[in-house]
């Protein structure tokens, strides 16, 4: 991989100056991520309304890493242009790459685009080893460099209510986090997909939430006790049914991860409960035109909430990923920090592999 010219925060400066901000010069680093078409979508919706520019999709297509089988085509990336590495080589003014390879080439990419000093969002989950990992993030933090990590609840309404209420202290000192990321979609083919990985669906889902604990819960667990096992009718060695217990001081959470619940997305739940209050949100997501709402329930008044149960609406989530790239096109930009650190980050990434089942040498050796 070649020189990638960071010049971004210049040009934006000095558009600034002068009244104007221009788009967001992005490319998209990978077609075979099981996010990567949704967010290209994303990135075409935001290219109408001049957010970012897109200069092209990396293709990773002949990768031959496990990939999941609900990708039927690449019809999400009709009308961009097709770069292959010479090409993205020869971009210059490139101020942001999404990278969204298969998981296990995620870091390939991901530490050479750093290497250039190139602001990057990546996909999870980020390899199964902290090393390989933490020497990204620590690039990024030696450049002093824009990463955002692809954890799809940091910018949902309600989890960020949730995630406030608790720093006000309204639900009180927490000491039970209950969640789960169950699901039914998906072939045999993608439980084989999801056996790939040694930590199977905890490994690949249960980041998201593990991500959301870290915001709640700041110290380090006592302990974590991953429970990986097959759900009936897979072959044995696949850890799709999954559960994970984390002991805290004061605290235990419990996650939750299958692919063989039935509707299991419209049964997501998170329930979080404190000293003062408890709340509880179902589905987690919701894209059918609906508001999301979730239910608090206060002992006493808080934070302007009254005793009893109150139901909370946050909004109708049109796009997963709008607000997320909306704000990352601010961070490049220099118009507002980044709200997540590196720390959090190796954080998040240490504790899925705890969460998963996955050795960590380098952990082990402390």
């Amino acid at each position: 991989m070649g020189v990638i010219v960071p010049i971004g925060a210049f040009l934006y400066n000095t558009a600034m100056i002068f009244g104007i901000e221009r788009p967001l010069k992005v490319v998209q680093y990978g077609m075979c991520h099981e996010h990567a078409g949704a967010k290209m979508r994303t990135l075409k919706s935001l290219a109408k309304e001049g957010i970012v520019e897109i200069l092209g999709v990396v293709n990773d297509r002949e990768s031959k890493s496990p990939r999941t089988t609900q990708i039927k085509d690449f019809s999400d990336f009709d009308g961009i242009k097709v770069l292959n590495e010479g090409e993205f080589d020869a971009l210059q003014c490139v101020e942001a790459v999404i990278v969204e390879t298969t998981n296990a080439d995620l870091l390939g990419p991901a530490a050479s685009i750093a290497s250039r000093g190139v602001p990057l969002h990546l996909d999870k989950p980020c390899g199964e080893t902290y090393g390989r990992y933490a020497s990204v993030v620590e690039m990024c933090r030696a450049r002093n460099l824009p990463l955002q990590m692809g954890y799809m609840f940091r910018t949902n309404p309600a989890f960020r209510f949730i995630r406030d209420i608790v720093a006000q202290g309204v639900l009180g000192d927490v000491f039970s986090i209950e969640a789960d990321m169950d699901h039914d979609y998906g072939d045999d083919g993608y439980q084989r997909y999801i056996g790939t990985m040694r930590g199977g669906l905890m490994y690949n889902l249960g980041c998201h939430l593990i991500d959301f604990v870290c915001f709640l819960l700041p110290d380090e667990p006592i302990a974590v006790h991953p429970v990986l096992r097959t759900a009936p009718g897979d072959p044995a060695g696949i850890a799709n049914n999954c559960v994970t217990v984390m002991e805290y001081p004061g605290a235990l959470v419990t996650l939750r991860a299958c692919s063989r619940a039935v509707n299991g997305i419209s049964h997501r739940r998170l329930r979080v409960d404190g000293t003062k209050g408890t709340v509880e949100l179902s589905p987690l997501e919701r894209f059918d035109g609906k508001e999301i709402v979730l239910e608090l329930d206060l002992k006493k008044p808080e934070g302007g909430y009254p005793a009893g149960k109150t139901v909370v609406g946050c909004g109708v989530q049109i796009d997963r990923y709008d607000l997320q790239f909306r704000e990352l096109a601010e961070i490049v930009r220099g118009k507002r920090p980044n709200p997540d650190t590196y720390d959090h980050d190796l954080k998040v990434h240490r504790l899925t592999l705890m969460a998963s089942g996955i050795e960590m040498k380098e952990e082990r050796a402390k």
